[in-house]
């Protein structure tokens, strides 16, 4: 067995470990049935209503749980509706803001909602680069994979 070959074991064991932690965290806050309805619910049907975030956060995988864990939140800043999907400009609240994992946050929330096939575009407020310092600025911008407006 070569060093790729071990390394490809080691990786497949970290991210089952992964998977199982995060969905033991989010059934500890989350309701089953309320997220199995938000997400059989069409976000462009919620545009407007107060479970629009809810229904984002259903979506979510994995960084739901580092998210909601952490005690950060989304904010939607901006949506729109048309032929292609939903648009989004979303912030992060509470804990999540200038928080070091932040820029895997902003991935993980962006690649989940894209592999909807409602979603069409993230993006994210450029007011959260006004809560990291200099580096982590330089830092999500040049490694983030995402769209700050």
């Amino acid at each position: 067995m070569g060093g790729d070959d071990l390394a490809d074991i080691y990786r497949h064991e970290a991210i089952k470990s992964l998977e199982s932690e995060a969905a033991k965290r989010i059934a500890e806050v989350a309701d089953p049935a309320r997220d199995a309805r938000l997400r059989a619910t069409p976000l462009k049907d919620l545009i407007g209503s107060e479970e629009l975030v809810p229904a984002i956060v259903a979506r979510l995988g994995i960084v739901r749980a580092a998210l909601e864990g952490h005690g950060g939140g989304i904010k939607v800043e901006q949506v729109i509706a048309d032929e292609n999907g939903v648009d989004l400009i979303l912030n992060l609240d509470g804990a999540c803001i200038a928080c070091g994992a932040a820029p895997g946050t902003l991935q993980g929330i962006q690649n989940d909602l894209l592999a909807t096939g409602e979603v069409s575009r993230v993006r994210f407020s450029e007011s959260l680069l006004d809560t990291f310092d200099d580096l982590g600025r330089e830092f999500v911008l040049k490694h983030g994979n995402v769209t700050f407006v």
